[in-house]
């Protein structure tokens, strides 16, 4: 009797399951007659190349900012014990890698810096392409600078980053550490004929936005990117010693100053563009172009010491699009002249000329 009744069983089964199967496929078409009549914007399954709304796509970073072979590139320092002043170039090196131990708060020679070291800005000591190096600073000083209005040499250059990017006191320029750290940027730039500034020198120039970068945006990258370095409250990652920092503070009253290189967006946005977040490169970005210049406001809009730039510019149409304190030669807001948009400035600028 069980065998009679096992073939029905499994027909009604069979039919259950089917008309599960078609009630399910109703109510998917009347949720999508729903959604068409809603005005509900569906993809389309044809049209591959349709647009999709920029504010709902992550632009990928993928291309190199350069090629490597095209770049400057620094000696050779497995030849420096060849110099006839090696003992001080390495003494020099010594300096920029580790300005703290030497220099800083608890500094083995003098107490006139904030803990953080010049190669936290200058990238491996000031090798790195397109890391703020040092490839063009023999070969184009000294110099005319419009920020000080005045020739400047490569000792002037030095004690502006000690005052501005370190937040701290100026060396005696016939000092031992100062004529240490002369020979060594000499040295990393010997090969650049006088005058020239070579191809990945300085930083990367991220393209300019049509709109202002955003702090609010920057915070979203920072904490995603940054934090785990820097930490949340941007104050970096001290030591055990308490001689310096794993990773510098961005902000607070150990960071750079208001007057330093890094605080105009357009140099912040070009270095981590090119270097940061950790594991990044010229040839590897890991930020796009908003990201970067969103970061750059976030962090440049935080708390952090000032200098007295009175005497800064004292021809103020020379002052940078970004610069931003007034009085300027043109009617943009001091908003405006810190966070863009800039091409509005730019434009303006160029018409002046």
């Amino acid at each position: 009797m069980n065998q009679m009744i096992q073939p029905f069983v499994k027909l009604i089964t069979l039919l259950v399951a089917l008309l599960g199967l078609a009630v399910a496929l109703v109510g998917v078409v009347g949720f999508v007659l729903f959604l068409s009549y809603s005005g509900v914007q569906l993809p389309s399954l044809t049209e591959k190349d349709q647009p999709v709304p920029e504010s709902i796509v992550e632009i990928p970073v993928v291309k190199a900012l350069a090629e490597a072979a095209s770049l400057w590139k620094a000696p050779d320092w497995a030849t420096v014990d060849g110099e006839p002043n090696s003992d001080e170039i390495k003494y020099g090196r010594e300096l920029v890698a580790n300005t703290s131990e030497f220099l800083g708060p608890k500094g083995k020679v003098k107490a006139i810096s904030n803990g953080m070291n010049c190669q936290n800005c200058h990238l491996h000591a000031g090798t790195a392409p397109l890391g703020n190096n040092y490839g063009a600073v023999a070969a184009t000083y000294p110099k005319f600078r419009a920020r000080s209005g005045t020739e400047e040499t490569i000792e002037k250059r030095i004690n502006d980053c000690f005052e501005r990017s370190l937040n701290g006191e100026a060396l005696e320029n016939n000092s031992k550490e100062m004529r240490a750290m002369v020979a060594y940027i000499k040295w990393v730039g010997k090969d650049v004929p006088k005058g020239e500034v070579p191809k990945g020198s300085g930083l990367y120039e991220v393209p300019l936005l049509d709109r202002a970068a955003d702090p609010i945006k920057g915070k979203l990258v920072y904490d995603n990117q940054c934090a785990s370095c820097h930490q949340a409250d941007g104050k970096g990652m001290p030591k055990p010693d308490g001689t310096g920092y794993l990773y510098p503070p961005l902000w607070g009253e150990n960071s750079y100053n208001h007057g330093a290189g890094l605080y105009r967006l357009s140099r912040f946005a070009g270095y981590v563009k090119a270097n940061m977040p950790l594991g990044a490169s010229f040839e590897n970005p890991m930020l796009s172009d908003e990201e970067a210049w969103d970061l750059a406001a976030y962090v440049n809009s935080m708390e952090r010491p000032a200098k007295d730039l009175s005497k800064d510019w004292p021809d103020i149409s020379k002052k940078p699009m970004d610069h931003p304190f007034g009085p300027f030669s043109d009617e943009f807001t001091e908003e405006q002249h810190k966070f863009g948009p800039f091409k509005p400035i730019q434009a303006a600028k160029a018409q002046t000329k």
